[in-house]
């Protein structure tokens, strides 16, 4: 988290993880479509001729509260691959929270677990405690066949006590929701560490519903 008081500006950072292909840069042009202009901007992106992200997407989302309290939600998603790890180790420095995007295929699983793993080594490592960014779990890509079932799904929300979101990332479905899931546990533990509320004046639970209803405002006007 960064603050500038000047400019009455709090910037909180979001990664979304996971293995190669399972849709974090799909995730983050869903949210850059669904968003309106005045919301969010450009979109970078930097890619490899078979279309992996090669280092990073950035879509920096600018919501203004009524409290005066200019909120930016630095979106980034790290390489999939696994010769880009100095990069994702890179990308995670100063994270405020985490999206963890599988792949629903079972065909999957070894590779989602590789890649969760890798993520509480590269949190380790960095000097970030796993066990205390907050870091939900989206199951992407529940329009293919040879998937886990929403029963599975259940039980393993259960087995992890993790958040966990559905989505259909080509199509948009989840996208928002699990943008604004992360967006609000990760508000609620900024809050818990920093006192954000005793520090701005504000209270946290306003400004998040200020800023999820600028977010579902721009997708509901989109999907018209």
């Amino acid at each position: 988290m960064q603050v500038d008081f000047a400019a009455k500006e709090l910037t909180v950072k979001l990664v979304y993880y996971g293995p190669a292909l399972s849709g974090k840069t799909t995730n983050l042009r869903a949210i850059h479509w669904l968003a309106t202009s005045d919301t969010c901007g450009e979109l970078m992106t930097l890619e490899t001729q078979n279309d992996r992200t090669l280092f990073f997407d950035m879509l920096p989302i600018t919501v203004s509260s009524e409290s005066g309290l200019k909120v930016r939600l630095k979106l980034f998603t790290v390489p999939g691959q696994v010769m880009h790890n100095a990069t994702r180790r890179l990308v995670l420095q100063a994270a405020d929270g985490v999206a963890f995007v599988a792949d629903s295929q079972r065909s999957e699983d070894e590779a989602n677990r590789e890649s969760f793993a890798n993520l509480k080594q590269n949190l380790a490592e960095i000097g970030i405690d796993p066990e205390r960014i907050p870091i939900i779990i989206q199951f992407n890509k529940r329009d293919l066949e040879g998937i886990r079932t929403d029963e599975e799904l259940e039980a393993i929300a259960a087995r992890s006590q993790a958040t966990i979101y559905k989505a259909v990332a080509t199509r948009g479905y989840g996208v928002v929701q699990t943008l604004l899931g992360l967006a609000r546990k990760t508000w609620d533990n900024l809050e818990k560490e920093h006192g954000l509320e005793e520090k701005f004046g504000i209270d946290p639970a306003t400004l998040m519903t200020e800023v999820e209803s600028k977010l579902k405002h721009d997708a509901r006007r989109r999907e018209r």
